[in-house]
């Protein structure tokens, strides 16, 4: 069978633009949470997230482009451009329709579209920019990547909020396994504007004070923006292509969706790992460290912890979140603990959780903190839910000899 591996890797996140200064960031416990700049947050009830404030769109996109794009989108460009640099990979050398793009994002062009309806209340709908019509969208930056680096294969876009990220990832092994021969994959996400943030705090699940996944104390969780973008390819196609480096290989991935509120069902987050383990050949005891969705939210890490527990034993794995430190970033957040996970492979560490004192005696987590736990690394587990009842497992592994 085919096997789909990561040869390229592009970070936009608040802790650390681009990859290395992410990686090290997160080893060192720098954490990309603060106050809001972007505009007044004063009045809102909660004001700290996950702000990416090393980012000059001037940098990285054209002026042609800028006022076709919101700064979900500029994000998204620049982590391609970055990905497909780090994989040595020259579009313009490869057929067009043997490349495509797979992207998640959970929450539109906020900023690009706030501003364009200011401008319909205040001065009419004359002075709304024509690209109001598609800035916006959910689809965007697959259209935007696939646009600028003529790749033409089966595109896609998904929209399954935390959760939608991972599926993204899974979604792009499907098409190298169907023959597609390159896929930049993953998310990236931004709302934090006025409009945008007052929707986020409309969940009801933003903390006003701390990201404590997994704490005595966790009262929800810090929003952030960012993600990454991975380029995977067939792994005999980068061998033949020349491809300097591999970073692992998506080996597992798994869907499921919650029962209704009110069902005698159970949370389907098990399911979803016992299925992504089974499609990576995997016994639970094979697994080296599970990246955590990590909700902040008492029962929804309650619920986490029990299905982490009910498949590998009682502080039977490192469980770790690194999330901790750049906020939930949505759509990015699933794709940035890939990423992560990546790195804990090659370079044999696993990131520490931030902010957690004390964890629930009833949780029974291996949860790592204080410091990064150096011990080699072979198959990580990466978890994501979705508002809504999205499940999504992947496992990430070491390739092989």
């Amino acid at each position: 069978m085919t096997t789909a591996v990561v040869t390229g890797l592009g970070v936009v996140a608040p802790n650390g633009v681009g990859t290395e200064d992410y990686w090290k960031a997160t080893l060192d416990g720098r954490d990309g949470i603060a106050e809001i700049t972007r505009f007044d947050a004063t009045p809102y009830a909660a004001r700290r997230a996950g702000e990416v404030l090393d980012f000059d769109s001037e940098e990285h996109i054209s002026a042609r482009l800028l006022p076709q794009t919101d700064i979900s989108t500029r994000y998204a460009l620049a982590a391609a451009d970055w990905a497909l640099a780090d994989a040595a990979v020259q579009p313009s050398e490869l057929v067009d329709y043997d490349m495509s793009v797979v992207t998640s994002n959970a929450l539109g062009g906020f900023e690009f579209t706030h501003r364009e309806l200011a401008k319909l209340w205040s001065k009419g709908p004359e002075h709304v920019s024509v690209y109001e019509s598609f800035a916006w969208f959910y689809a965007v930056n697959t259209g935007q990547i696939s646009i600028r680096h003529g790749m033409r294969g089966p595109n896609k876009a998904l929209v399954a909020e935390q959760a939608g990220g991972l599926d993204a990832i899974g979604h792009a092994r499907r098409a190298v396994r169907q023959g597609t021969g390159l896929v930049v994959t993953g998310g990236v996400d931004s709302a934090l504007d006025p409009w945008g943030w007052a929707s986020q705090l409309s969940g009801g699940r933003v903390s006003a004070t701390s990201y404590r996944p997994f704490d005595v104390r966790a009262d929800g969780y810090i929003p952030g923006e960012g993600g990454a973008l991975l380029v995977m390819e067939d792994l005999a196609a980068a061998r033949r292509r020349g491809a300097g480096q591999v970073y692992g290989a998506i080996t597992g991935y798994a869907a499921t969706f919650d029962p209704a509120p009110g069902s005698p069902r159970p949370p389907a987050l098990r399911r979803a790992i016992e299925l992504a383990l089974r499609d990576a050949g995997l016994s639970a005891g094979e697994v080296d460290v599970v990246f955590a969705d990590a909700a902040g939210v008492g029962e929804l890490d309650r619920q986490e912890a029990e299905a982490i527990c009910a498949v590998f034993g009682p502080s039977g794995v490192p469980v770790t979140a690194p999330k901790a430190l750049t906020g939930r970033l949505y759509s990015g957040g699933g794709p940035l603990d890939v990423v992560t996970a990546l790195l804990s492979i090659r370079d044999g560490v696993i990131p520490a959780t931030a902010h957690v004192g004390e964890v629930p005696a009833g949780y029974r987590l291996d949860l790592v903190r204080g410091e990064p736990r150096y011990r080699p690394v072979s198959h990580a587990l990466v978890l994501a839910r979705g508002k809504w009842g999205f499940n999504t497992a992947i496992v990430v592994s070491a390739l092989g000899d």
